[in-house]
């Protein structure tokens, strides 16, 4: 018999979540529910990390804040 197998989402590290949070908290009015935009403010605020995590921390802020608009 073969099982099925169910992918739920992303799963994120808990360092992405956290980071994604502190930049929310602190900056609420520069990030809203585009991803492009999100990530250009990540570069305005100086994110130091590689483009891979700096792309998952935007991609979870986006995330967030569609969230928060429903």
């Amino acid at each position: 018999m073969i099982k099925k197998v169910n992918f739920i989402g992303n799963i994120r590290t808990k360092d992405i979540k956290k980071i994604s949070f502190d930049f929310v908290e602190t900056y609420p009015d520069k990030f809203s529910g585009d991803f492009e935009q999100n990530k250009a403010s990540l570069v305005e605020l100086d994110l130091k990390t590689t483009k891979l995590t700096r792309n998952k921390v935007a991609g979870y802020i986006t995330r967030i804040k569609v969230r928060k608009s429903r």
